[in-house]
Order: C-alpha cells, then structure tokens, then sequence
C-alpha cells in the first residue's frame, strides 16, 4: 500500500479563504450514498461485505464500530508506549466519581482529565474535566455499567489526525492523511455577547447549532476586549472544529515514528492516529507529540473536511481508503483471520448507535 500508488490528496478548490465547504455538512445520507455504493460494490468483488473488519484483527470489528478506545490504546506495546497519552478505565454508577477517582491515583493521573466514552465516535460525550465536581456530574449523567475512559490531558496546543495505512505484505506503513484540527474560537470585543459573536462569526455563525445549545448559559456574558473564547473543546469537524489539510506537510521521520507505533501493536494495519503535538516544525520531525485515540476501520482521513477540499476529491478518498480497507482484510483472511460477519458488524453498530444517543453532551 505505498504511498504512491494512493490517489493525489492535496488537490485543492481555488478559494482557500472558504469557511465551510458546501457539503461539509450535508445530512450523512447524501455525503455517504456514493461511498456505500463503492462498499457494496468491494464487497461484492471480495465476498464479504464486512471484510474490513478484519484489517485490523485484533480489535473488535477492526476498529470499524462498537470496538473500546482503551482495549485499542493497551494494545500498545513498550516499544512506543511513551508515545501514548496514558488512560484508565472506570464503570459508570453509584459512586462513580470516587471509583474514577482511584482509578486516576493508580494510574498516576491527576486533573485536569479528558472523560470520554469507552464506545463511541464522532467526539460525542467528550469532556475535559478540572476537579471533583465535575467529574461527578459527567459519571452521574454517563450510562451505569458502561465504561468512561479517563485520560490524561495532553497540554499540547495543537491536534492533528494521521491516516495510517500498511499492506500485511509490506515491511513499512505511509502516513496516507494528514489533518490539522483547530478549535473555533471567538474574540471578544467588550460590547457584544457571545451569542453575537458567535453569530457575526464568518464560520460559527453559518453553524451556529453547533454552539448555541451547548453553550446556552453563556451565551448572555460579554467577553471582555481581545478574550478569546473557545467554542469547542473536541476536534470533530461534526462538533464545529476547523480541519485543515496539510497532507503534503509528512515527513520520512514523521511516518517513522507513527509505523513504530503501528508496529508496537499486534497485527495493527489501517486507521488514524489522533494526537495532540507542539509544534508543526517538531511534529514534521516526528517528536514531541502523544497520541490521544487510536481508531481503526471506521475511521476517515479527515483532511476531506478542509473547506477547500472539492467533493470530487473527497469521495475519492473514501473510495481509496475503504478500498484498502478490503484489500487489507482480504489479505488478512489469506492470512487465516475471519472478519465479524454482517451480523455482528450490525449488532456492534446499533450498540454503539445507541449508547452514543444516551452519552453526556461533549464540551
């Protein structure tokens, strides 16, 4: 799967000042009907419509739905586990927040904290906690008996998500995707409320229903003259993060570091790797980054929601990526791995489909 025989990522619409492209919001439905076609179509050829479930075999699904963020992180063995922002894992009910709370001890871990769901996408029930109250409302609002995940705070100030893809045939993996995320803020101007801003805003305001509910008891303070007000905490565009394409930014040394971390982990072949770095220069040198999420085949190269990024060239990466997808667990059955089935990829898609309808709302 070499990086040059993938297709051209980086060509780009000519208006780079665009906040938001025309269909980076469309109902998923209408984004997504091409992509399914192509999928049913792979399937087809490869007699398997869930076979991409097993490019990764030794996460449930392959990482494509349902699978748990934490049993994917511990799969990272010690020859890149300083690579990993550490976590734990805590049950959610009665006394939740103290459980976590030893968790946290145990694990060496103190606030702030990110909580997240142990199953779940999109960013959806993602927080950044800051002390004990706060981690006992989210416990106290998470679903008993299901997990949140308690992670250290990477402080870094930049995010980034990093499509890695690796043949079982071939000895080195390529960075196929590179996006920079970054969170949409607002400054103040010591006049106008939040609610104006985020309403003049040339971005925030063409989405403001991503704001407008989760902020709505700050939505009537004025922010004082050049506060900077950030409007989103996660980095999913779907949550209102600004992406930015910078695939042609990967280095041979970046791509090293994120294949010995693919490497550190058993039979690890397709996803993206968030993390959270601290500069562009140091993260091109593939130092000073820790890696926050590792997903697995339902992930996207996420650089198809730069604004920039023409509808043409999104569907083809999709079409790209979910073809290596099968091509990998095509590869992996010859290797004598199964893949979940369509039964079991649907049963783990309506658990994680309906977890994620009861989870906290994220910050």
């Amino acid at each position: 799967m070499k990086l040059e025989s993938a297709i051209p990522l980086r060509r780009m619409a000519p208006k780079p000042d665009r906040p938001v492209s025309f269909f980076e919001f469309w109902p998923g439905w209408l984004f997504y009907t091409p992509v399914v076609a192509h999928w049913i179509l792979l399937g087809l050829r490869h007699g398997d419509f869930s076979l991409p479930t097993a490019a990764n075999p030794r996460i449930t699904t392959g990482g494509l739905c349902g699978e748990s963020k934490l049993s994917i992180l511990s799969q990272v063995g010690l020859a890149a586990r300083d690579l990993v922002a550490p976590a734990c894992g805590v049950l959610a009910g009665p006394h939740g927040a103290e459980a976590a709370e030893d968790a946290m001890a145990a694990a060496g871990l103190r606030y702030p904290v990110v909580v997240k769901p142990d199953i779940g996408c999109n960013g959806t029930g993602v927080r950044l906690i800051r002390d004990f109250a706060a981690l006992a409302r989210y416990m106290d609002a998470f679903p008993p008996g299901e997990t949140v995940v308690v992670q250290h705070y990477v402080d870094e100030p930049h995010e980034a998500g990093l499509f890695y893809v690796r043949h079982p045939d071939e000895p080195v993996g390529c960075i196929t995707s590179l996006t920079i995320k970054r969170p949409p803020v607002v400054v103040g101007d010591g006049r106008s409320t939040l609610r104006t801003l985020i309403l003049r805003d040339e971005r925030s305001g063409l989405i403001s229903h991503l704001f407008l509910e989760r902020l709505a008891a700050q939505l009537d303070t004025v922010p004082k003259l050049g506060e900077a007000v950030r409007l989103v905490f996660v980095g999913n565009h779907c949550k209102g993060s600004i992406f930015q394409n910078a695939t042609d930014m990967v280095t041979p040394e970046l791509t090293a570091s994120i294949d010995r971390l693919a490497k550190a982990m058993p039979d690890f072949f397709f996803g993206r790797i968030d993390v959270r770095f601290a500069s562009m220069a140091q993260l091109r040198r593939g130092l000073d980054f820790r890696v926050i999420e590792i997903n697995g085949a339902g992930s996207e190269a996420t650089h198809v929601w730069d604004p920039r990024t023409r509808l043409v060239d999104a569907w083809r990466a999709q079409f790209f990526h979910y073809g290596a997808a099968f091509r990998i667990g095509a590869a992996n059955r010859r290797r004598g791995f199964a893949s979940s089935g369509v039964r079991g990829m649907l049963r783990h898609w309506r658990n994680q489909r309906r977890l994620m309808a009861i989870y906290p709302m994220n910050d």
